[in-house]
C-alpha cells in the first residue's frame, strides 16, 4: 500500500460525530484511544468491508457513557486482512474475516473456559471488565467504523470465512455475526429458551430482533412476544417474523396480551434487549421520563415462578447523562423481592460471542436463517454515517452497515446510493 490512509467516525461531543482522519494502524508503536503505546505483532490490520452501528454506539453518541471526545467508535466488523504481525500464524492478507466485538487474549482462564466477554488480561488493562474496540473504558482499542482496524490477538479473535464466491452472497447476514446475532442467540440460551417455550422481549431494536428470530426460527419457541414503544420497529419485526408485537402505547401491562394468548400472566423466559436508556415500560420513547430499572422490574413481574431471565441490554457503571445522582453512579431501583419470592434465575452481561459465532454462520451458510429483511439492513458510505446515528436514535427501523471502502457498492454494481432521510 503506496498511501497508507484512514478515515473513521469520531466522537466529538454528546450527539456530535463526524468522519475525520485517523491513524493508521501499526503494530509495533500502536497507540491506543487512552495514548497508551503497545507491541501488537500478534495482530492484524483488517480492511473493513461492512461495519455496523449498534445500539451501544448510539448510547456513547448521546454522551451516557466515559467516552471522551476523539474516540472512534464501532465494534460490528467483517472485513479483508491485508497486513498480518510477525506473531501470527494462521492468517494471512486476503483472508476475509468476522471479528467479534470481545477482545480476548485467548490464553488466559476465562478465555480458556469460554469467556472471552470477560478476558482476565484485558480486564488489567481496562476500566470495566473486557475489552472491545471502540467501546468507553474497554480497553482504549480504536473502533472499526473506519477504513482500516487493527485486530490484536488475531489467531484467536477472527472467525476466518470461506472464500469470496460462498462469503459475498451472504455478507449482509454475516455482517450480524461479530455481535447482534450472536448476542441475541445467547441472550435466548441463557434465558433457557426451548421448543414450545413462551418469551417476552422488550425492544424491538436490532439485538431485540436477533433474539427474536433465535427463539422464534432455531429455538423452537411456542410464542414470542415482543413489546416496545417504537411502533415502525414492531411492524417490522412483526412483519418478518414469528412474534406477537406488543404496542406498549396501547397496552400498559403486557401480561393481559399473554393471558390471552397463552391462558398465564406470565412467560416462561423474559429476556431485556432495551438496555438503561428506557421510558415508560419499555423501548425508547423520547417523549417521557426515563426509568432506567423499569424494564427490569417489568420483566421479574412477567416471569413465572422459577422462570428464567436473561440481560442482553447494556448496564454501565456510570452514566453522566443521567438525570440524578443515583442514577449518573449507575443506580437501578430493582424490585428486587419481586425476583427474590419467584426464586427467578438472572443472567447478564455481554455475549462471548466466539462460543456462537461459528455455528450461527454456518446456519447462516446452510440458508437456515437470514435477517437482513427483519432487521432491515441499509448499506451506506462511511460519510452518511452522521446522517445514520440521528436517523437511529430517533428509532428509524433500520439496521445500518457502513461500507467504508466501497467494496459491497462495487460488488453489487451499485452506481449510486439509495437510502435517503425520511
Amino acid at each position: 500500500m503506496s498511501q497508507k490512509t484512514n478515515r473513521g467516525i469520531v466522537y466529538l461531543g454528546p450527539g456530535k460525530v463526524q468522519v475525520k482522519e485517523i491513524p493508521y494502524p501499526n503494530f509495533d508503536n500502536f497507540t491506543k484511544l487512552d495514548g497508551t503505546v503497545v507491541e501488537v505483532q500478534h495482530g492484524v490490520i483488517v480492511k473493513t468491508i461492512l461495519t455496523n452501528i449498534c445500539g451501544s454506539d448510539a448510547h456513547m453518541a448521546r454522551g451516557r457513557t466515559t467516552a471522551q471526545p476523539g474516540f472512534v467508535f464501532g465494534h460490528e466488523i467483517t472485513g479483508e486482512v491485508v497486513e498480518v504481525g510477525k506473531k501470527v500464524s494462521l492468517l494471512k492478507a486476503g483472508d476475509l474475516v468476522s471479528v467479534p466485538f470481545n477482545i480476548a487474549c485467548g490464553c488466559c482462564e476465562n478465555c480458556n473456559k469460554g469467556f472471552t466477554n470477560i478476558c482476565i488480561n484485558e480486564f488489567i488493562n481496562s476500566k470495566q471488565i473486557g475489552g472491545a474496540y471502540g467501546f468507553a473504558d474497554m480497553g482504549g482499542w480504536p473502533g472499526g467504523q473506519a477504513n482500516y482496524v487493527l485486530v490484536p490477538f488475531a489467531d484467536f479473535n477472527c472467525l476466518k470465512l470461506p472464500d469470496r464466491e460462498i462469503t459475498m452472497p451472504k455478507l449482509l447476514d454475516i455482517a450480524v455475526l461479530s455481535d447482534i446475532f450472536p448476542t441475541g442467540f445467547n441472550a435466548a440460551v441463557q434465558a433457557k429458551v426451548g421448543v414450545g417455550s413462551s418469551v417476552y422481549i422488550a425492544g424491538a431494536g436490532p439485538v431485540g430482533t436477533c433474539c427474536a428470530a433465535s427463539c422464534a426460527i432455531l429455538l423452537g419457541a411456542g410464542h414470542v412476544f415482543v413489546g416496545d414503544y417504537q411502533v415502525e420497529r414492531l411492524e417490522q419485526i412483526g412483519k418478518n417474523l414469528r412474534v406477537i408485537p406488543i404496542d406498549l402505547n396501547k397496552v400498559k401491562d403486557p401480561s393481559t396480551v399473554i393471558q390471552k394468548v397463552t391462558g398465564k400472566p406470565f412467560v416462561d423466559c423474559a429476556i431485556d434487549c432495551a438496555g438503561f436508556e428506557t421510558c415508560g415500560s419499555h423501548g425508547h420513547d423520547r417523549h417521557s421520563p426515563e426509568e432506567r430499572a423499569e424494564v427490569l422490574n417489568t420483566l421479574m413481574k412477567l416471569s413465572k415462578p422459577a422462570g428464567n431471565m436473561s440481560i442482553p441490554g447494556i448496564y454501565t457503571t456510570v452514566d453522566p447523562g443521567a438525570t440524578d445522582n443515583f442514577d449518573k453512579q449507575g443506580g437501578l431501583m430493582l424490585k428486587w423481592g419481586e425476583a427474590w419470592v419467584k426464586g427467578l434465575s438472572i443472567s447478564q452481561g455481554q455475549c462471548p460471542v466466539k462460543q456462537w459465532n461459528r455455528q450461527l454462520l454456518n446456519c447462516i451458510l446452510s440458508g437456515a436463517v437470514s435477517l437482513v429483511d427483519a432487521l432491515n439492513v441499509t448499506v451506506i458510505p462511511l460519510d452518511k454515517a452522521p446522517e445514520a446515528y440521528d436517523a437511529f436514535d430517533k428509532g428509524e427501523p433500520r439496521k445500518f452497515i457502513l461500507d467504508p471502502n466501497n467494496v459491497w457498492s462495487q460488488y453489487k454494481g451499485l452506481s449510486s446510493w439509495s437510502y435517503t432521510r425520511k
